[in-house]
């Protein structure tokens, strides 16, 4: 690379660093990225997706609803939302939709939550209890 490439590549650079930057929109700022992991009792299965908010980056198949409920409770996947989430009726004959039984799921999330380090963790009495606290953020 001669000294005149050099000289010209790093004029380049320096102009690109001194132009102003635009703010971002409510659309392009980033709530959260969490990496979310379910696993069974004593680990007899794992599985983890990332999601990202807002926006299709990550791979959770529910990631619109998880991101608002996420941006409700800041962040906190299990925190209580403002209104209870309307129950489904139930169909004659059909059993209750959570039941006692015992089915241990722990699930976790990592990241960055609106600037601030998220680092929960949650052991659940069977799978819809965690369906229950959590909504759209652990149904992948």
């Amino acid at each position: 690379m001669s000294v005149r490439t050099t000289t010209a590549a790093a004029a380049t650079a320096t102009a690109l660093l001194t132009l102003p930057l635009a703010p971002a929109t409510a659309h392009e700022q980033d709530e959260g990225r969490l990496f979310l992991t379910l696993s069974g009792a004593q680990n007899t299965w794992i599985r983890g997706v990332r999601l990202s908010c807002p926006g299709p980056a990550g791979h959770h198949p529910h990631a619109a609803d998880a991101c608002k409920r996420l941006g409700q409770a800041a962040g906190r996947p299990d925190a209580p939302q403002h209104q209870p989430p309307p129950q489904p009726q139930p169909q004659p004959g059909a059993k209750p939709a959570c039941t006692g039984v015992e089915d241990p799921v722990t699930a976790t999330a990592d990241g960055d939550w609106r600037g601030s380090q998220i680092a929960w963790r949650r052991t659940f009495p069977n799978p819809c209890a965690l369906e229950a606290a959590t909504g759209p953020v652990f149904r992948f």
